[in-house]
């Protein structure tokens, strides 16, 4: 049985973020995703705007995922933490990550251990940032009208 393992925000879900998982899923009989807590998305610079608990909830419920666990950093190295916690075989992420050293690195870590890292192309003219960029744009609208 080969195990999966992704994380992500998972707000305002859209086709890309089904994409990822519907992909990932295709590689492996066990998907795990970790969905990040609201404290830790701080790094963007907005606030998310579904709470953990619904986003969490909408992710379990996708087909393609057999489990979803909160994503408690951020950080790189927690990703090898919850290897050694949960033996997945392959991690998937996305392709902005590729060729970044933090993820060189990880990758030799996750090779050292025989897991695979497999980066996804994000899904063109679809991504949470345009997403909220438009709903910015149609609020100032209504606002000026």
């Amino acid at each position: 049985m080969t195990i999966g393992y992704t994380t992500g925000v998972y707000d305002l879900f859209h086709i890309g973020h089904l994409n990822l998982l519907k992909n990932a899923k295709g590689l492996c009989d066990k998907l795990i995703v970790g969905v990040a807590i609201d404290e830790i998305v701080t790094y963007k610079p907005r606030k998310v705007i579904i709470p953990f608990k619904e986003r969490i909830e909408i992710v379990r419920s996708i087909k393609y995922v057999d489990v979803a666990i909160p994503q408690e950093s951020i950080d790189v190295d927690y990703k090898f933490e919850m290897w050694q916690k949960l033996h997945f075989d392959v991690i998937f992420t996305g392709d902005d990550w590729f060729g970044v050293k933090r993820w060189q690195d990880l990758e030799e870590k996750f090779k050292s251990v025989g897991v695979k890292v497999v980066y996804f192309p994000y899904t063109k003219g679809t991504s949470s940032t345009l997403i909220n960029k438009t709903l910015a744009r149609m609020q100032e609208e209504t606002e000026r009208a």
